[in-house]
């Protein structure tokens, strides 16, 4: 696996702005036939004090390449990774698979922070 998801300082945490970071040439392999699957990663967030840094992520995007991973546990993965490395205030990570089998896949997964007398979102996936 590659190295943690790194961050930079949020030069406006005071401001709720959305990122979205499209990551077009997703691959990893399924882990119960051995084929590559294709796909393409959206990560949609709002920085609170760090925001991510891209190189950092394309490595750890591309550590998936040689994984065998379902789907869903995919982007639920990025999502507590990125969760972990900057604290959004909320974040939803989206995986749009290419076809297999005639099927296309999409699985969407999403994080809201703890605010002052609310609940933390929970991630849920659709296939």
């Amino acid at each position: 696996m590659a190295g943690p998801i790194e961050t930079f300082a949020n030069a406006y945490p005071d401001r709720e702005y959305e990122i979205e970071i499209r990551c077009p040439e997703y691959t990893a392999v399924c882990p119960r036939t051995g084929q590559p699957d294709f796909g393409e990663i959206r990560i949609i967030y709002v920085p609170a004090k760090e925001c991510i840094e891209l190189k950092s992520l394309k490595y750890y995007l591309q550590s998936y390449r040689n994984r065998g991973i379902f789907y869903e546990t995919a982007v639920n993965q990025i999502l507590d990774d990125i969760v972990a490395s900057c604290q959004p205030r909320r974040c939803k990570v989206i995986g749009l698979f290419r076809p297999r089998g005639g099927m296309t896949t999409s699985v969407t997964a999403a994080y809201e922070a703890e605010q002052v007398g609310g609940k933390q979102g929970a991630g849920e996936a659709s296939e």
